[in-house]
């Protein structure tokens, strides 16, 4: 074997190597993986954003107003983004600002009675703040009245 096949070979090998190595994170961090979804995006299928059984993602919206029912530790709530509604169940202690009209992101999974499942609630945490991807998907649609920090800043200059 001659000097110069013997470096072809190792080339070789070495691209076997990170094509392998490659092949294995992209297959680690596809179950890893969750993507966030508004009802609108469930509704038209949009990537990622399908109703699949056992699926995790993370689901965001308002919670619908009239939509909360308590049964002993299981809340049954709708996530609602003013286009289309989500039923969704959460079963465990809530966040004390989680309530009807406010922004919420559950992450959990559909299951195959259709309903989301979520395993965790988050809340907003203050009368201005929104998750972004909430705030984002609200934008999109034109219904968005959150609070703008330029215009805050400069009613609190003409305040003083």
């Amino acid at each position: 074997m001659t000097r110069k096949q013997r470096r072809l070979y190792f080339v070789l090998l070495g691209m076997a190597c990170l094509g392998l190595a490659t092949g294995l994170v992209l297959y680690a961090v596809r179950g890893t993986m969750v993507y966030f979804c508004t009802p609108a995006n469930l509704a038209a299928k949009d990537e990622g954003c399908d109703q699949k059984a056992g699926r995790r993602m993370r689901l965001g919206g308002l919670v619908e107003l009239g939509s909360v029912a308590r049964d002993g530790k299981t809340i049954a709530f709708r996530v609602q983004d003013n286009v289309t509604a989500v039923p969704a169940t959460y079963t465990g202690i809530l966040p004390d600002l989680f309530r009807e009209g406010q922004g919420v992101v559950a992450e959990g999974r559909f299951e195959a009675d259709g309903v989301f499942h979520a395993t965790e609630v988050l809340a907003k945490h203050d009368e201005k703040y929104m998750p972004k991807e909430v705030a984002d998907a609200l934008k999109k649609q034109g219904d968005w009245q959150g609070h703008d920090p330029e215009k805050a800043a400069a009613a609190a200059r003409t305040a003083k």
